[in-house]
């Protein structure tokens, strides 16, 4: 390989959030960044840019619009225009953003729980009502879409659905046919798409991400789609991320809803951005073999040496989504592996309805930073 995924880099007392949340001897496994150095053409494009020494105000680098393009219709066959992509700072603030251009205050915004706690709080968060349902936990920890329960959650006033595919925290990759029943039934509801498709480049061998805008123009016409390089390529605090609106009327109420409020993003963003998608490609091959064999290494695990917890195998992304309910844990599962493994992992509750007795592990990190956080887990697990 010519990435070193193995080597550890000490992120104590470097600002991190990730590592400056717990104390020194716990092990972060939870907020989604990864524990791996930035490619290599990302940091080269980086340095020559603070090289240049003057940080005023920026533009969109030449080229950047045009590679997106490229890099759509050549990974999906999807055929946007230049005009088409919009760039926001962030797929968050641009969730919320489109919540407020598209709703009134009291519209319902539909969610599949359990589901990314950003995703979860959108309606606290613009003055919109809560549609939720929960996904279907099958008996292999595959969670299914229940449609039946998919259409019952539509009120009168439910705007937009709200879809995370890949799923973040089930790791979920939905195939064709259950976008396409998803859309037919927010289309009959007169229901927009606002896809969150930002993990859709941490996909593992035998699964596809499908764009629900790339199935049919029709279906396009009703959807946002945002994506961004930050998670494939390790840029979460770089900010730089697009929305892609190919109905001209959604996308003028978008872009005139942003004002001042959701801006570009900066110009270390950008360039981050066009050497992550022109010049790491590499990286991310080799990246993506690493994580899978974590994800292996992970599963494994698991099932031979964490008695009474069990696992949802992830289609995509670098979470693992864990179910602590036959563990015999006292008490809440992310507390007691917080206090007595010292590892940090996300409280399944943050995911809403479906979470509780869930928590949630970040295994894109070196593999011995993993193991050792499994043997303390399962430490803690003997010895309760």
């Amino acid at each position: 390989m010519a990435y070193d995924f193995d080597r550890v880099v000490d992120q104590r007392g470097t600002d991190s959030k990730k590592w400056h949340r717990y104390g020194e001897d716990v092990l972060p496994m939870w907020v989604a960044d990864m524990d791996f150095l930035s490619p290599e053409p990302v940091r080269f494009a980086l340095r020559q840019r603070v090289d240049h020494a003057m940080y005023g105000y920026g533009v969109e680098p030449p080229g950047l619009r045009e590679l997106i393009v490229e890099r759509l219709h050549n990974l999906y066959r999807w055929q946007v225009s230049p005009e088409e992509v919009v760039f926001v700072s962030g797929v968050v603030p641009a969730l919320n953003l489109a919540c407020r251009a598209l709703t009134s205050p009291g519209d319902g915004l539909l969610l599949q729980t359990p589901v990314y706690q950003r995703i979860l709080a959108l309606p606290a968060h613009t003055g919109r009502a809560p549609n939720a349902m929960e996904l279907t936990r099958q008996v292999d920890g595959r969670y299914v879409i229940d449609f039946d329960t998919f259409e019952a959650a539509i009120t009168h006033r439910t705007r937009i659905f709200v879809l995370c595919n890949p799923h973040n925290p089930v790791g979920r990759v939905f195939q064709r046919d259950e976008l396409e029943r998803m859309a037919e039934i927010c289309l009959r509801h007169d229901v927009i798409i606002c896809s969150d498709e930002i993990h859709c480049d941490l996909l593992f061998p035998g699964h596809e991400h499908l764009p629900i805008a790339s199935l049919d123009p029709e279906i396009a016409d009703h959807t946002i789609t945002f994506m961004a390089p930050t998670k494939a390529y390790n840029l979460a605090g770089l900010h730089c991320g697009f929305a892609i609106i190919e109905n001209p009327d959604l996308r003028k109420e978008f872009v005139a809803a942003r004002q001042d409020l959701v801006r570009e993003p900066g110009i270390i963003g950008y360039v981050a951005a066009l050497a992550a998608y022109r010049d790491s490609q590499l990286w991310l091959d080799e990246l993506l073999g690493y994580l899978e064999a974590n994800r292996d290494v992970l599963l494994r695990y698991v099932r031979e040496h964490l008695p009474g917890i069990d696992i949802t195998e992830p289609e995509a992304t670098y979470l693992a989504w864990l179910d602590c309910r036959q563990a015999g844990i006292p008490g809440n599962a992310q507390q007691f592996f917080l206090q007595e493994a010292r590892v940090a992992l996300n409280d399944g509750r943050q995911y809403g309805r479906g979470g509780e007795g869930f928590v949630r592990l970040n295994f894109g990190c070196p593999r011995s930073m993993l193991m050792e956080a499994l043997d303390r887990m399962q430490e803690a697990l003997r010895t309760q």
